[in-house]
C-alpha cells in the first residue's frame, strides 16, 4: 500500500483493481487500513467489507487470558491489537518499528517492568519472513515475561520460520484459518458467512 523505493509498483492498486473488476463484492480480514481508509475506491468501486480477526483469535486465546498483555510489533497493528486486548480484557502496548529491508527491522521497546511476569501475547496481522516477530521475541524474552505466545491473522510462514520463532521464545503460535497452516486455531467461516449474508 506504499511505494518504498523508486520503480516499485503501488501493488495495492494493481491487485485490488484486478479483483474489484471481477467480483460483485469483497470480504476481507485484517487488511492494512492505516494508509488506505477507503478500500472500495481501490477495488474499482465494489462494496468492501473489512472484518477483524480479534474475536476468533480471542476465543482461541481464552485459556491464556490471565495476566495477559497484548503487544503489537508496530504502530500499524495498533487498532487490531487494541481490539484483541479489549476482547480479552487485557492491557496492550505497541512497539515502534522502522523497516530497514525485507528481513531487517529496528524496534523501540516498552520498559521491562511493563512486561515482567505477564503472559505476553505478541500479535501481528501477518507473518511471512518472521523477521519482525523474531526481533520482538528476542527482546521480549530478556524482559522476564511469564510466557510469550504469538498470534497472527494470516500465517504465510514456512516450517523453518516457525522453528526459528519457537527457538527464540515463542511458546505457542496461533493463527486464523485464512491460510491453511499447522498453527490454525481460529476459524473465520462463521464470521465471513454472516458478512456475505448481509451483502446479499
Amino acid at each position: 500500500d506504499a511505494v518504498f523505493k523508486p520503480g516499485q509498483a503501488l501493488s495495492r492498486d494493481v491487485f485490488a483493481r484486478l479483483l474489484g473488476e471481477r467480483f460483485d463484492a469483497v470480504v476481507t480480514v485484517e487488511p492494512h487500513l492505516h494508509r488506505t481508509h477507503d478500500l472500495s475506491s481501490a477495488f474499482a468501486g465494489v462494496p468492501v467489507v473489512a472484518l477483524s480477526a480479534a474475536a476468533p483469535l480471542a476465543e482461541a486465546l481464552l485459556p491464556m487470558r490471565q495476566n495477559a498483555l497484548v503487544i503489537g510489533p508496530d504502530a500499524e497493528a495498533e487498532a487490531w491489537t487494541a481490539a484483541l486486548a479489549r476482547t480479552l480484557g487485557a492491557r496492550h502496548l505497541s512497539i515502534s518499528k522502522v523497516r530497514q529491508g525485507d528481513r531487517m527491522v529496528e524496534l523501540t521497546w516498552p520498559e521491562a517492568d511493563q512486561v515482567e511476569a505477564h503472559a505476553v501475547i505478541l500479535a501481528d496481522d501477518i507473518c511471512s519472513t518472521g523477521a519482525t516477530l523474531e526481533a520482538a521475541l528476542r527482546h521480549l524474552s530478556r524482559m522476564d515475561p511469564a510466557s510469550i505466545d504469538v498470534v497472527v491473522a494470516h500465517a504465510l510462514f514456512d516450517g523453518a520460520t516457525e522453528a526459528r520463532l519457537r527457538k527464540v521464545g515463542a511458546r505457542r503460535l496461533i493463527s486464523t484459518d485464512s491460510c491453511p497452516h499447522p498453527t490454525n486455531a481460529a476459524p473465520l467461516a462463521d464470521m465471513m458467512a454472516q458478512a456475505l449474508k448481509e451483502l446479499a
